[in-house]
């Protein structure tokens, strides 16, 4: 057993700084067993780039607090290689934070390698949409065994996120691409958090879609309005939950500045009227909290994929499974079926169906759950078409 290192009563520097010390001292193939207040990726990163050493760690849990890891010190990086950063054993949101950090933390020139359960696709969208043309996206491998994607940052970046968590500029991203991995994103987002989006003119359908999918839990504000040119904030309205009864919100006109309150309906996906769950009959319970996050979704589309017409299976997760809904909306077509049965800290239950068939082409023809292979171009970059996994 290796040395224990506390980081949590520590100030930021004083936490990079103990932990490089540790982690010089230990031997090749000795552990260091870290506990901390927040994740620590960020300052692991930097390691490997200023020491040139591998590095591998893994989180004790995907989103407990304190963070507990291990961390094992590797050999020398070869020349001009990259250190890893593994994220499959995070949660998704921490995913996010912890990459977005560690990119805003390089050099000109810096970078590392990602390796993720599933193609990061919203990730290089994301980059590219804050940092601009200084994101070098290179695959490594794509397959079973993880994705590698090498990402550097080719020059200093004029980065500007004040007052939003991230922000995507919709006219890079293939259009097919742009609603799922918005919803992908927003679903992770804190209470108060916002979401940047740039159009190339106000994406009022997107705007329908989230009053159809949040409700009155959001706040739409049009920052910038000019040709070729829309900026729109979208804020989680944490006084959405306090039991106002406001109805119905205003609705925008794209005049700059104006806020858009989503028009109250007070359900959230599961009460949606064409989620509802009649005539699905449950035939299993899957239970995937004892699963490691890469296996979860792979775990949870594969039994979606063997469901007979009619039929569907209860979810149990340790967290709202909410990316996942927005995933399912986009690709399983008009017979996916969700509805909340509970939602309680540690156990969320959720039904996830497919209608039969007379039902389903009410709405037009159904397709399959599975998911579509993601396209990637022969450069490296990602590529339009397929579909992408909650990152």
């Amino acid at each position: 057993m290796g040395p224990e290192l506390d980081l949590r009563d520590r100030p930021t520097e004083e936490r990079r700084r103990g932990l490089f010390d540790a982690l010089t001292e230990a031997d090749v193939g000795e552990t260091v067993d870290v506990t901390a207040a927040a994740d620590v990726d960020v300052h692991l990163v930097r390691y490997q780039i200023e020491r040139g050493r591998n590095l591998a760690w893994t989180y004790a849990d995907p989103d407990a607090e304190p963070r507990r890891l291990t961390v094992t010190k590797g050999d020398p990086l070869d020349d001009g290689a990259l250190g890893a950063i593994d994220v499959r054993d995070l949660k998704p949101q921490r995913r996010h934070q912890v990459l977005l950090a560690a990119f805003d933390e390089l050099g000109g020139g810096e970078g590392f390698v990602l390796v993720n359960d599933h193609d990061p696709k919203p990730l290089y969208h994301e980059l590219t949409s804050m940092h601009g043309d200084v994101v070098d996206w290179e695959y490594r491998t794509r397959g079973t065994d993880g994705w590698r994607v090498e990402i550097v940052k080719t020059g200093e970046s004029n980065a500007d996120d004040t007052g939003v968590v991230t922000r995507y500029d919709v006219r890079e991203i293939p259009k097919a691409e742009r609603h799922p991995t918005i919803h992908h994103r927003y679903g992770m987002i804190p209470e108060g958090g916002t979401i940047e989006l740039i159009a190339p003119h106000e994406p009022r359908p997107l705007r329908g879609e989230f009053r159809q999918r949040y409700g009155d839990s959001f706040v739409w504000e049009v920052v910038e309005d000019e040709p070729g040119r829309c900026r729109v904030r979208v804020t989680k309205d944490v006084r959405s939950d306090e039991g106002d009864d406001r109805g119905e919100g205003t609705r925008g006109e794209g005049t700059c500045g104006e806020g858009t309150r989503g028009e109250g309906n007070d359900r959230d996906e599961g009460s949606d009227p064409t989620r509802k769950e009649d005539g699905i009959e449950v035939i299993e319970e899957l239970d995937v909290r004892d699963l490691p996050p890469a296996q979860r979704h792979e775990r949870i589309f594969e039994t979606y994929a063997d469901l007979e017409s009619g039929t569907g299976f209860v979810l149990v997760n340790d967290h709202d499974p909410k990316p996942l809904y927005h995933q399912f909306t986009a690709e399983a077509g008009p017979a996916f079926r969700w509805e909340y049965r509970l939602k309680d800290p540690g156990e969320f239950r959720v039904l996830i169906g497919k209608s039969n068939a007379t039902d389903a082409a009410t709405d037009g023809a159904a397709t399959d759950g599975a998911a579509t292979d993601d396209v990637v171009a022969d450069d490296g970059k990602p590529a339009s078409g397929g579909s992408e996994a909650p990152f």
